[in-house]
């Protein structure tokens, strides 16, 4: 069975990645607009690939590592 490790970004960060408030983002895992997974911990973490960036629309596959982990 091969497993894909999908890469998780916390609330802020996500704000940060698509440049909107925390609420927009909670609206969005209401919704079911993004995907995400609570931690062992109870913290929420979001699905990197299911966030989109800027007008352009580019996938957030797109982004580098070093991009999803500044401030985080």
């Amino acid at each position: 069975m091969n497993t894909v490790e999908r890469q998780t970004v916390s609330i802020p960060r996500a704000c940060e990645l698509v440049s909107v408030s925390r609420r927009t983002i909670y609206n969005w895992m209401a919704s079911g607009k993004v995907q995400y997974v609570r931690t062992a911990g109870g913290s929420v973490r979001i699905f990197a690939d299911t966030l989109w960036r800027g007008p352009e629309l580019a996938p957030a596959e797109a982004w580098t590592d070093a991009e999803l982990r500044r401030g985080a």
